[in-house]
């Protein structure tokens, strides 16, 4: 079998950070295991957040009117886009396993690695109207959020100051990486390290080692399948009466964005589930 590739997309600007020593930690482990790992350091590289017609060379096809979608997607087809841009291309091309190591800011990733997001997963080369979701074009690779909280792991609870951590978690997993057809495995949340004893901290990456070990065979979150929507414009794109009549007993909603008005599944975007029952 040939060897996996892994692409650990970092955040932090220090060195000397726990985020930092989780990485370090990735790259030893996987390393260890044969598998290629390549890291974009992107404060190192100071890679460029904002998304702008900087991003395209030649001559814009509407520079009147500027649509960062349309004018990248033409680029794309045309190999016209940004260095930059290219190279993280080819780098997620090469990888079957993507970790997003950073720390949660505003309760979401750092604005330097939403500007990879929005730069890198343009449409063309990482979705286009027919591959999203289910039929992604990345659906033979794999996505892991792997970040640090300022908060104790209490204050993400369904009844904590902070709000359910599934829920913060739904756009950055569903609605980026899912959407782009990554099988999406369950975060890595390294809770309140700021706070936390140097053993205890230590403990932390002894657990991550541990996972990372068997992280390539891992299953992924469970999300509703493409296949339980009306993929129609007439009919919005919604869930099919079908599925909601079968759902109509049952205590929970499928996932944390498909609920139904019902209570969340408990941990839908936390922890691996049984899939596709449906």
């Amino acid at each position: 079998m040939a060897p996996k590739t892994v692409l650990i997309v970092y955040a932090h600007q220090s060195p000397s950070s726990f985020n930092a020593a989780a990485k370090d930690v990735a790259v030893q482990t996987l390393t260890a295991q044969g598998c290629e790992v390549i890291v974009s350091d992107l404060y190192a590289m100071n890679f460029h957040s904002s998304a702008t017609a900087a991003d395209i060379k030649g001559n814009l096809k509407n520079p009147e009117h500027f649509l960062y979608d349309e004018e990248t997607f033409i680029a794309w087809k045309e190999d016209r886009l940004s260095d930059d841009i290219k190279e993280e291309h080819r780098k997620v091309a090469q990888a079957d396993l993507i970790i997003f190591q950073f720390p949660l800011y505003w309760f979401t990733v750092p604005a330097i690695m939403k500007g990879w997001m929005e730069r890198v997963l343009t449409q063309g080369f990482a979705y286009t109207l027919q591959t999203i979701y289910d039929n992604g074009n990345f659906k033979d690779k794999k996505a892991v959020l792997s970040f640090t909280t300022g908060g104790i792991e209490s204050m993400y609870l369904p009844d904590g100051i902070n709000g359910d951590i599934n829920v913060c978690l739904w756009p950055l997993q569903n609605g980026v990486l899912r959407f782009c057809g990554f099988q999406v495995l369950a975060p890595q949340i390294f809770w309140c390290v700021g706070h936390t004893p140097p053993s205890e901290r230590t403990a932390m990456l002894e657990a991550w080692q541990a996972r990372l070990n068997g992280m390539l065979d891992e299953q992924p979150l469970s999300f509703a399948p493409t296949k339980l929507f009306d993929l129609s414009f007439q009919a919005g794109f919604r869930l099919r009466s079908d599925i909601k009549e079968a759902y109509a007993s049952q205590p929970y909603g499928l996932t944390t964005g498909q609920h139904l008005g019902k209570p969340f599944p408990p941990n839908n975007q936390t922890k691996s589930a049984p899939h596709d029952k449906q």
